[in-house]
């Protein structure tokens, strides 16, 4: 997916809050939320996205911490729901 297609979806959705299924190419699809850090803007030029994946979600809901997060490539992703 394109860069486009993903902000229009994290803005319209108010994903980065909500719990998105993320569907790639050549892995399995995975139940995630959009985090914006301090390095958002930057990332999202590159089309890489930072996501804290299904069993870091509630850990991170109550601690911020970045680091439960991983980085997914953008090109690799093929639908978002």
């Amino acid at each position: 997916m394109n860069v486009e297609a993903i902000e229009n979806f994290i803005t319209t959705k108010k994903t980065t809050e909500k719990k998105t299924t993320i569907q790639f190419k050549k892995r399995n699809s995975i139940t995630g939320i959009f985090v914006k850090g301090k390095d958002y803007e930057e990332l999202k030029e590159k089309n890489f996205w930072r996501i804290v994946t299904g069993t870091n979600i509630e850990n991170y809901n109550k601690t911020q911490d970045l680091s439960l997060a991983r980085i997914f490539s953008g090109l690799e992703m093929v639908k978002l729901s």
